[in-house]
């Protein structure tokens, strides 16, 4: 399983460059390791695969946390991370 390369939506994989930090989805855009770890708090008890049912299912909630998150650290009295394309 490499979840940063898989997209729930489709069930594909495309690999990318480490320089693309965003994922694009139509309910909105996405920080790539964010997205990883949300696809990995999804996966079935084989560690294999990712339970797709359960991540469309908790999608819209990781979404909304998501941007929340981006806006604190987008609100930080600081430089910000750029390997996160923030």
């Amino acid at each position: 399983m490499k979840a940063s390369q898989f997209e729930h939506f489709t069930e594909t994989y495309e690999k990318k460059p480490l320089s693309t930090r965003w994922n694009r989805f139509p309910l909105g855009d996405v920080q790539r390791d964010m997205y990883s770890a949300f696809l990995i708090m999804n996966t079935k008890e084989n560690l294999k695969e990712i339970d797709v049912t359960r991540a469309r299912a908790t999608f819209a909630n990781f979404l909304e946390l998501h941007n929340k998150e981006i806006d604190r650290i987008k609100a930080l009295d600081q430089e910000q991370l750029s390997s996160m394309g923030i």
